[in-house]
């Protein structure tokens, strides 16, 4: 297949309510996503910068969860919260 021609198609997850109380999960899941994500970037040889600059390898998100900008967690908190969905409606349920 392309790369041009191709088209997304997740798992419809918008009938899908998060169950009561995985919110601190979501959390917990989206802090993670991050550390994966940065420790992928730092064995690359990425390090933190002011801005994004491909060339020097340098990333304004490469800080701790706490230090990202609301936007920037929204980002992992949406992968996270799509992540349990997608659970959820494969069949999977999720107890503590």
């Amino acid at each position: 297949m392309s790369k041009v021609t191709y088209i997304p198609n997740p798992i419809d997850t918008s009938g899908i309510a998060l169950p009561e109380g995985l919110a601190e999960v979501r959390e917990k899941v989206a802090e993670h996503v991050h550390d994966v994500w940065s420790t992928g970037r730092i064995k690359e040889g990425w390090s933190y910068g002011e801005t994004k600059d491909s060339d020097r390898k340098t990333n304004p998100c490469l800080v701790p969860y706490e230090e990202l900008s609301d936007g920037e967690k929204e980002y992992d908190r949406n992968t996270a919260e799509e992540t349990i969905k997608l659970l959820i409606a494969l069949g999977y349920k999720i107890v503590r």
